[in-house]
């Protein structure tokens, strides 16, 4: 069963600012590529999949992980694939970790989706959207809180 899974940001988290969102974002990629699945980073648009494809690879050699951009990379494509909603990734991922604030339209693609619930309430409701559209999918839902360090 397809599952997605939205982890909650609360406004005292160490994750509500953009370096500890960006690094509990690299905790996820980290640990999901550790365990051997594909990803998928669905970044807002082109410029943002192009700032976590240098940030990826601005990592100390021991945390580097192996990615590529949608259409570069080997013909299977690296561990990590970065794209964007208006693009289509490769057919073999198996979970996206979503950074974009649009609704999407990949319900359906993945075996898992990993979605976020920002404090702001404009983006919470964008991410509300989100939600309803991944259970009319048929996904079983989750939710995690994150007010914790990684």
């Amino acid at each position: 069963m397809n599952t997605a899974t939205f982890y909650i940001v609360q406004p005292d988290s160490p994750q509500c600012n953009k370096d500890g969102f960006e690094s509990y974002i690299l905790f996820l990629l980290k640990h999901f590529s550790n365990q051997g699945v594909k990803l998928y980073v669905n970044a807002e648009n082109k410029d943002e999949s192009l700032y976590w494809d240098e940030r990826l690879w601005q990592q100390e050699p021991e945390y580097f992980l192996s990615h590529n951009l949608i259409g570069e990379g080997p013909k299977n494509g690296t561990s990590i694939e970065i794209g964007y909603s208006q693009l289509r990734p490769s057919w073999n991922r198996q979970l996206v970790i979503n950074l974009a604030k649009d609704n999407t339209n990949f319900a359906g693609t993945f075996a898992q989706v990993i979605d976020f619930v920002p404090y702001d309430e404009k983006a919470k409701q964008t991410a509300r959207e989100r939600y309803k559209i991944y259970r009319k999918a048929g996904y079983q839902m989750q939710t995690i809180d994150i007010d914790h360090q990684n």
